[in-house]
């Protein structure tokens, strides 16, 4: 689960990647570092489990919000404006982002391609009389899969696959 702050003003989204982050004015102690005289030294928590994230306010001078209620705790949800102080994020909670997968799926040709028809026999030929008297001519047959490829060309003999 992707889950990220973002920035009221514009800035770039935060993301949330830790299962506890202490947000606060103090770098040296808290994972999310915010520069402004309006945000505690240590100001809260944000925790992250299940698709959820769960804010506690760490008695903060001036407090944490959510949608505009202050909090000491809650549950955030997707599309909720949490401030801290003066500085408002709005929550996006979703599917992380795309990952390239490796199933090593076979391209496998269209089956037309790998059919192909044998010529057909001369005008008046000995084969071309009794092909006709063994079999009535039809609509050519739908190939949809492999399986098919194969009972086509157990019942055709005008049909081959190619290698």
């Amino acid at each position: 689960m992707l889950a990220q702050l973002i920035p009221q003003d514009g800035g770039q989204p935060i993301t949330i990647d830790r299962d506890l982050t202490l947000v606060g004015r103090n770098r040296h102690v808290c994972d999310l570092h915010l520069n402004h005289s309006s945000v505690s030294k240590i100001h809260c928590l944000i925790v992250k489990t299940d698709g959820l994230l769960f804010i506690r306010d760490l008695g903060s001078s001036n407090g944490t919000r959510v949608n505009g209620q202050r909090v000491t705790r809650g549950a955030l949800l997707p599309g909720d404006q949490l401030a801290f102080a003066n500085l408002k994020f709005k929550i996006y909670l979703g599917p992380d982002k795309p990952q390239r997968r490796n199933d090593n799926t076979e391209v496998i040709p269209a089956a037309d391609r790998l059919l192909k028809k044998k010529a057909p026999p001369k005008v008046g030929s000995q084969s071309s009389i009794s092909r006709a008297s063994r079999k009535p001519a039809r609509a050519p047959a739908q190939v949809e899969s492999e399986s098919d490829v194969r009972m086509l060309t157990e019942s055709e003999d005008d049909i081959e696959i190619i290698e």
